[in-house]
């Protein structure tokens, strides 16, 4: 087992008097696909907001590689090497989907070159977006608008990568291109945190899972496991 990229220990995040997520526990192996897998409102989009210090924490401690980031600002987190993949993609719609990407570098101080080399890696993972580069992003289709959304946080030099419901609104063939794409970034060696409803396809690729209901992890396992458990066939895959 690689060692923990991140790490979480008794997370708790609360909106008024509602608790969200109910002091969970997480370790992100480095170099491998994690998933956390669940119902709508079980609080997998909750999860990746406090890790990306986007809302705030009630309670818990999150390390990543090795330092404590509980109390850190959001923008400093990204250039850390955290970056998140919003939920709904979030793209800039009326710039260039060149300028989206060049956004997502606005924290790296290493210099044009790397940032050049970077933007046609993203260009040879998505050629799509080279074709399109310099056409406005509200133009994409949904899954290019995805694409961008990934693309732009891969220029950001991310060591961790969370998405949230990457396969939101998609057509299957375009979920099963981006899933694709996923591994293959994990081939080139980015770790990442997977968040999904859809949890066949999340499981099928993800070294390890946790299965999160109404706040609280249930479950965890290897991805295969998991999808070979009855309770899980049961509740998320029909049996």
């Amino acid at each position: 087992m690689s060692a923990a990229l991140l790490s979480v220990r008794g997370l708790a995040v609360r909106y008024g008097p509602v608790e969200a997520v109910k002091g969970i526990d997480l370790e992100l192996a480095a170099g491998r696909i994690t998933t956390l897998v669940g119902a709508n409102g079980a609080g997998k989009s909750t999860t990746l907001l406090a890790l990306s210090g986007l809302v705030a924490k009630a309670a818990g401690r999150v390390q990543f590689d090795g330092r404590d980031i509980s109390a850190t600002p959001a923008h400093r987190i990204v250039a850390g090497g955290l970056v998140q993949v919003a939920e709904g993609r979030a793209t800039l719609t009326t710039l260039t989907v060149r300028e989206n990407l060049e956004l997502g570098a606005y924290t790296r101080r290493d210099g044009a070159a790397a940032r050049a080399r970077d933007l046609d890696k993203v260009y040879s993972l998505f050629p799509r977006l080279a074709e399109r580069q310099q056409g406005l992003a509200g133009n994409l289709s949904g899954g290019e608008q995805q694409m961008l959304a990934i693309g732009r946080a891969l220029m950001a030099g991310p060591r961790l990568l969370l998405l949230d419901e990457p396969s939101m609104g998609l057509a299957p063939i375009i979920v099963q291109d981006i899933f694709r794409t996923l591994r293959e970034i994990n081939r080139q060696g980015l770790t990442i945190f997977l968040v999904e409803q859809n949890v066949r396809q999340a499981l099928k690729i993800a070294d390890h899972g946790y299965v999160i209901e109404t706040g609280r992890i249930v479950l965890e396992g290897s991805g295969r496991d998991l999808l070979d458990d009855p309770r899980v066939r049961e509740a998320y895959l029909g049996g």
